[in-house]
């Protein structure tokens, strides 16, 4: 049904008139932008650009604001921000994870998308309906593209998730993983309960440490199986997994007879190690060739840390989902895996601790 202005008009107070024709104005321009332009580019990882070397360089993430207690533009407020996140992006879980630790659940609501990032990015379960994925509860999109256009009609970047995204201004705070949890971490402690307000994974102290771990386990582990993994060429892929491994057993030298990575304590250092090794023997051994050793049987400090945190803090057992994480990387990522085949191994996707 098409309504008139006047018709509209008669069911809007005029001091919000402007502002509701404004988003519906710029509603309708972001459907259209998002349906006439051929945004494969943007969203099919199967067109993903490599350097000229055959490497895989990383793009930064668009959208960096921040929330903070008494912020003019984004403050922490109970109920104003939503999360959008996969269980199969290690990025997004690192939010699901500290989201999980701070409680954060009934401040924050979060929606899952499929693990089946097709051309059109990753779908809603409006157009995918994979278990456990859901439909967007706020604009009912079927793409976070979607989300991404409403946001900034002309964006070029990435359809990326995680998306911490502002209800009330109806646009992306941040969408860079490493942000988003240092504001779960502290920004909404006034308003939680004080335990869950005195959980702090980036403590004072060791900050300079977990910065320094930060560092070059990002460069060489977190992007470094994808590195790895999306390798044009032999060179690249050599220069990628070399440095990886040598990364994996420094970081065993490390984690012998500790529980944490930093200190004695759980840090974001742990949170963001444990996404990418728990992936790594069902995924990255193989689907990327990061073969020279698998987690279980060449790293035992490595294996018994993660089994630790995975077994005994729910916030990492619930955050962790085998199903959507092999079917996205094994599917998805075409130019990999043509055949789409999802391989049924390893069993157990983790061992008992």
């Amino acid at each position: 049904m098409v309504l008139s202005l006047q018709h509209i008009s008669r069911r809007i107070q005029p001091t919000t008139l402007f502002h509701q024709c404004c988003y519906f104005r710029t509603s309708l321009q972001a459907a259209a932008m998002s349906s006439a332009r051929d945004t494969t580019h943007q969203s099919d990882i199967g067109k993903m650009k490599l350097e000229n070397d055959g490497s895989f360089k990383r793009a930064p993430s668009a959208f960096r604001s921040w929330i903070h207690p008494k912020d003019s533009q984004f403050p922490a407020e109970r109920d104003r921000y939503h999360l959008y996140v996969s269980y199969a992006c290690p990025w997004a879980t690192r939010t699901l994870i500290t989201r999980k630790l701070k409680g954060l659940e009934d401040i924050i609501p979060v929606t899952v998308v499929s693990p089946h990032m097709g051309e059109n990015g990753w779908p809603f379960a409006s157009v995918d309906p994979f278990p456990g994925a859901d439909t967007d509860p706020l604009y009912d999109s079927n793409y976070v593209r979607d989300l991404y256009f409403k946001a900034d009609p002309n964006y070029g970047g990435r359809f990326t998730v995680p998306v911490l995204w502002d209800k009330k201004q109806n646009t992306v705070v941040n969408n860079e993983s490493s942000e988003i949890i240092r504001m779960l971490n502290s920004a909404f402690n006034h308003i939680l309960p004080p335990e869950k307000a005195a959980v702090d994974i980036y403590p004072q102290g060791l900050q300079k440490q977990i910065d320094e771990v930060n560092s070059w386990v990002y460069d060489t582990v977190n992007n470094g199986v994808y590195r790895a993994g999306f390798a044009g060429s032999q060179e690249a892929y050599e220069a990628a997994v070399y440095p990886l491994f040598e990364s994996l057993d420094r970081l065993e030298k490390m984690l012998t007879g500790k529980d944490y990575l930093v200190g004695d304590r759980l840090t974001e250092a742990d949170i963001r190690l444990f996404v990418t090794v728990v992936r790594f023997d069902p995924v990255y051994f193989s689907h990327f060739k990061c073969n020279l050793r698998d987690i279980r049987h060449g790293y035992p400090a490595i294996n018994r840390w993660m089994k630790k945190l995975y077994w005994t803090n729910e916030a990492f057992r619930l955050s962790t989902n085998f199903q959507h994480i092999k079917v996205h990387y094994y599917w998805s990522q075409t130019k990999v895996n043509p055949t789409r085949v999802v391989p049924v191994g390893p069993i157990p996707d983790i061992e008992a601790l």
